[in-house]
């Protein structure tokens, strides 16, 4: 029942995942959640590390899109300094974001990788949309009001599947 929000990886950080790592395991595009995922929920400027990271992924021809639940200027106000490119309202857990990155990106699912730091959006929304997962710690320990709810539920949900899934760890890389 609750497979549907198992990641296929889960790492420290988003900042761990490489073009290398990407092109072994056939990723083209990488889609990511905004908040304690690329940025801390309440600080809107991307750290040293983001930025290397999106350059590496910009040399390496792998485009990164944020698919996030926010409007549209909140995502802009972000992504724009980093030149990204991005979905808003996403809608998440549902398909429509993922679907609509896919068509955008002219890519197929099998190609694609999304990173989040929820189990309950980020997760179970691509999983539903057939896409791989990498489920990060999130980058700050507090969320903003509308999320704290999703993270007590959260807690259930984890702890489930790390008794049913074994192999569920922390990682430090996809391979």
């Amino acid at each position: 029942m609750f497979s549907m929000f198992k990641p296929t990886w889960m790492l420290e950080a988003v900042y761990l995942i490489t073009p290398e790592q990407l092109k072994k395991i056939g990723v083209k595009a990488v889609l990511t959640d905004l908040d304690n995922t690329l940025i801390a929920w309440n600080d809107p400027d991307g750290s040293a590390e983001l930025i290397n990271w999106i350059k590496q992924m910009k040399e390496a021809e792998i485009p990164v899109v944020v698919i996030s639940n926010n409007k549209e200027s909140r995502i802009e106000r972000v992504v724009s300094r980093l030149g990204l490119t991005f979905i808003s309202r996403a809608m998440k857990p549902f398909k429509r974001g993922f679907k609509k990155a896919e068509k955008e990106l002219g890519l197929s699912k099998e190609e694609l990788l999304m990173v989040g730091d929820q189990l309950l959006t980020d997760i179970r929304g691509a999983n539903g949309a057939g896409i791989r997962t990498v489920l990060v710690k999130p980058i700050v320990e507090t969320d903003a009001w509308n999320t704290r709810i999703n993270r007590w539920l959260e807690r259930f949900v984890k702890n489930y599947l790390v008794k049913q899934y074994p192999e569920m760890k922390w990682r430090q890389n996809l391979l």
